[in-house]
């Protein structure tokens, strides 16, 4: 299946947004399913980077682990899920608009499943990340066009 893709157009240079949604401590700010989010080492966010991310689906916490797999700032950034039975794979890329001044963000997500983790993606996970991903682009957009 298709990874996920919506892309959304902000008012902010592609630094700003990069330096934004690359940040994990805002994840909560602007991804409605996400209540945390912290990097695991203090060295600065870079290839093999890995980050705590803990989501609510219904009622139930989960908690795991994602790896940055590539970053090239401003302009695309790449993670990997390592553990549980979901695994996300979340590609970012940033285009600058108006001579640099906005940025098209596009984030195409996938998920692998493990063990159950295999029944639960194509019914649970995937339809309601789809249902999500446009909300919080929008919410990210308000957010950074309000700073």
């Amino acid at each position: 299946m298709a990874a996920i893709r919506e892309t959304i157009d902000i008012d902010r240079t592609p630094a700003e947004v990069y330096a934004y949604v690359t940040d994990p401590s805002h994840l909560p700010e602007w991804q409605q399913s996400a209540v945390s989010a912290r990097r695991l080492s203090d060295a600065p966010m870079g290839v093999g980077s890995r980050v705590s991310v803990t989501r609510r689906m219904g009622k139930r916490e989960y908690a795991g682990t994602m790896e940055v797999t590539a970053m090239d700032p401003p302009r695309s950034w790449h993670m990997h899920g390592v553990d549980g039975p979901v695994r996300p794979d979340v590609q970012g890329t940033i285009e600058p608009l108006a001579d640099g001044t906005a940025s098209r963000l596009t984030i195409d997500l996938d998920f692998e499943g493990h063990g159950m983790g295999r029944a639960l993606v194509p019914f649970v996970i995937r339809p309601h990340a789809r249902r999500e991903m446009a909300l919080n682009e929008a919410k990210l957009k308000l957010i950074l066009e309000n700073r």
